[in-house]
Formats: structure tokens, sequence, C-alpha cells
């Protein structure tokens, strides 16, 4: 590992023999649905808050603001807590939730899990859609938040239980594909529901949230939940089944002994939550529409989400070849100096009550923003799903999932319900502010973050964890949890 600070990835065991079958491809495609589900999401509320006919309804305040005569305030025209409270009302739904869904990931399993969330979904498109008052849209978002809580715990699990060893990385990182493609076809959307008069195009955005919503329940029906579940709630003889069946292999013994060994050791552990909590002792979404007028932010939204699209397929192809390390540490580089750049431009052009860029300096803010963008989906989007999901042991892997989802939500919603504000108040000075977390968090990876690239999942904590310079001192010599 470069410079020293990551465990090996081989030594201490082998790759199980398995084939790259259709029924694993198929599987992983349907539940990735569950991303596409979130990023539609993602993306279509960012455009409906700035259709005219939607704040009317909903936010009057800020309706009259954007309208109002004179140049509009660049940073300020949006702050507003009540708007601020409709986007992340969903990420507060969703850290609640996960906690419900990582019991249920637990003893129901990963497949009926997913089923609950395509369901939580679906009722809170229809509330959303037809939604009357503010108080329907908060009804509405907070059960789009607890879909998106359930499916965000056990799609990332599902993917990494079921996927071989040696292409874990790319099949996992559908999920972020999913994601990403959902909120381009959020931005199209948008595109042209913002252009329908009537005052009903916001509707249809919300509503077409449904498909998404409709794709993985009906994809979760079809599945085949994954062998680590089904043995670990018992049932041996249908998850030896189901192994065979993913693997395209009939020996596969040498892995069902491995999985019945680590579902051996959690079922010793009666509260892998309180377990968790006692070893342990950003997707920002910018929606920079800073310096650039109505139809020049709605076009940024569609090419941003095109590169988010592409560059997740990057990380799709390479993950598994170069590993999660290079990857976070090149994107950590690569957003660091976007992010400074976009700063020093809008710090230097752009005044609060100013026109717009020109057109020079529009383009090499979006050249930037598309920049960060790249980086981070090849690396930050899909890795902060992927590497959580295949590092803990299987007693408390659904409990770990769910520390991941809450606080990844927590912070979400943190983000969500300020940045408005702190776009008002910091201007400029926010993309510093994200750039001096892009460099912290960076130097996590260089120092802390091991490669797991190429280790099959019930090995993490020997093959990595024990191995690594920094964290073995917390491992136990005669098992598989940490302090």
């Amino acid at each position: 590992m470069a410079g020293g600070f990551g465990a090996p990835a081989h030594g201490g065991g082998g790759q199980f023999e398995a084939k790259i079958t259709p029924v694993v491809i198929i599987s992983c495609i349907l539940a990735a649905n569950g991303g596409l589900m979130f990023g539609y999401d993602i993306g279509i509320s960012g455009g409906v808050t700035a259709m005219p006919h939607f704040l009317k309804n909903f936010f009057p305040v800020v309706y009259r603001k954007t309208q109002g005569k004179g140049i509009e305030s660049n940073y300020c025209k949006y702050d507003n807590q009540g708007l601020q409270l409709f986007t992340s009302s969903l990420y507060l739904a969703a850290l609640t939730a996960t906690f419900a869904a990582s019991r249920t990931t637990r003893t129901l399993g990963r497949k009926a899990t997913m089923l609950i969330a395509g369901i939580f979904f679906i009722f809170g498109t229809i509330l959303n859609a037809a939604a009357v008052n503010l108080v329907m849209l908060v009804i509405g978002r907070l059960l789009l938040g607890c879909g998106v809580g359930f499916a965000n715990q056990a799609v990332p699990l599902f993917l990494s239980e079921i996927a071989p060893t040696r292409i874990r990385g790319a099949l996992n990182i559908l999920f972020q594909l999913n994601v990403t493609i959902g909120i381009l076809f959020a931005n199209h959307i948008n595109f042209g529901t913002a252009k329908i008069t009537g005052g009903w195009g916001w509707r249809l955005s919300l509503g077409l949230g449904g498909i998404p919503a409709v794709m993985l329940t009906v994809g979760s029906l079809i599945v085949v939940d994954t062998p680590n579940s089904l043995i670990a709630r018992g049932k041996l003889e249908e998850g030896k089944a189901a192994l065979k069946k993913i693997r395209g292999v009939s020996n596969v013994e040498a892995e069902y002994l491995e999985i019945v060994e680590a579902s051996r050791m959690a079922s010793e552990v009666k509260n892998p939550m309180r377990n968790l909590l006692k070893q342990s002792s950003a997707e920002t979404d910018l929606n920079c529409t800073v310096g650039f007028k109505s139809d020049a932010s709605l076009y940024s939204s569609v090419i941003t989400g095109a590169v988010n699209v592409l560059s997740t397929v990057v990380s799709l192809y390479s993950v598994d070849k170069v590993g999660r390390r290079l990857l976070l540490l090149q994107a950590g580089v690569q957003m660091f100096i976007s992010q400074m750049v976009v700063a020093v431009v809008l710090g230097i052009k752009v005044k609060d009550h100013s026109e717009s860029l020109t057109p020079g300096l529009a383009l090499l803010v979006v050249v930037m923003i598309c920049t960060f963008v790249a980086g981070f989906a090849w690396s930050w989007g899909p890795l902060g799903w992927l590497i959580p999901s295949e590092t803990f042991p299987l007693e408390t892997r659904s409990a770990g999932q769910s520390v991941t989802v809450c606080v990844n939500m927590l912070f979400t919603f943190v983000i969500a319900q300020a940045f408005l504000s702190m776009l008002c108040h910091f201007k400029f000075g926010i993309f510093i502010f994200f750039s001096a977390w892009v460099l912290v968090i960076s130097v996590f990876v260089l120092f802390l973050l091991p490669e797991t690239k190429n280790v099959p999942i019930e090995e993490m904590t020997d093959r990595v964890w024990k191995q690594h310079w920094y964290w073995r001192r917390f491992m136990d010599d005669d098992g598989d949890a940490f302090y």
C-alpha cells in the first residue's frame, strides 16, 4: 500500500469459486433501483423549490422575494427556514427510520426491507403530488424520508453480500450510479415541467417519483435474499441453495462454511447496536445558481447531472482495479482545487447585488463545478456507501450500515437546513468552508483508511483491520470485534 498506511489486500485466505451469473447481475440492477429513487428525489426537490407556482402556493414570502423588482440578491434570495425544512425533513426522517431498518434487515432480511422502502416512497409521492397545503407536503416528505432510510440501509448491504468478491466494488457502485441517473432524469424533468403553463408542473415533477419507487417494490419481490441474511436467520438450506444459485457453481462449501461461522458469531451478539457503539469508542448537494440567470442555472444542472453519471461509470470500471484509496485521494485533490477556484472567482466578481457573471467566467465556474462533481462521483459518492457496507463483520453489519446511513442523513439534514442561510452569510466563503472539509477527509484517508479491494467480505477483520498499522491496536486477538 502506498505510503505504508493501508493493509494488504491479499494473504490469509483466497477467492471463492464463483461465476458472474445473470441472477447476480439482474438482482443487483433491480435492487439498485433504491438509488434511482433516492437520486430522483435529490434532483427533483432542488428544481421544484425554484418553480414560481410552487413557491407561490407554499412559500409566498420566498416567491415575493424572487419576483421583486431590481437585481435579485445573488446569495440570499432563497434564504428561508420553511423552504429549507421542505428539503431537509426528508433527511431527518431518513436518519430516524434507519434504526428501524437496521432491525428489519436483521430479522426480516434485506429483501423485505427493500419492499418496505418502496411502499413508504410510493405513499410519500402520492401525498406530495396531491398536496394542497404545507402540512401535506411535509408529511409526504417524511414518508419519502422513511423510504430513503430503509432503502439506503438495505440496498448497499444486499449488493455487497450478493456480489462475487472480485467485482463487489463495481456491483455495489450500481447503487450510486442509479443515484446519479435519478438526479439527471430529475434535472431534465424539471427543465420540462418548469415550462408548463397552468401552474401544475411541480405536481408532475413530484409525482413521477413514484416510478422508481414502483420499480424497487416490484424488484424486491423478484430478487432472492442474500445467503448471508438467510443463514443469519437460521435458514441454512435456503441460504446454501441461494449461494449456489448466485455463484453459478455447485462447490460453494468453503464460502458456505465461512458464512455459517460468521452467522454463529453474530448470533452471540444480542444487541449489535450497543456492541457497535462499544467497539468504535458529505454528499453535499451544492445547487450552484450564484451569478447565473435562471435559464443558465437550469442548463448547468443538466450539464452537471450528465457529468455525475459519466463519472460514476468511471468508478464502476476502476474501483476493483485501482482500489478505493487511490480514487479517494486523487479526487480529494481535484475537489479541493476546484472549489477554491470557484471561491476566488465569486469572491472577486460576484457581489450580493451585482449582475450575472461574464460568459467567460460563468463558463469557468461551470467547468470547475463539473470538475468537483466528477471527482465526487468517482470517489466519495459511491465509496461512501461501498466501504462501510463491506467493512463490518456479519454480527454488526446491519447496525454498522444503520450508523452509516444515520450519520450521512444527519449531516445532509444539517446542510440542507442551513445551506441557504450559510450561503447568504458566508457568500463565496462557503466554498472555502467545504474545501477545508475536503482537506480534512483526504488526510484521514491517507493515514487511516485501509484498502479493502479484493478481500472477501467475511475475511475483512483478519485480513484488513488486524493488519492495519493503527487500527490493529483496537482489535481483539481472539475474535472479530473491536474493543
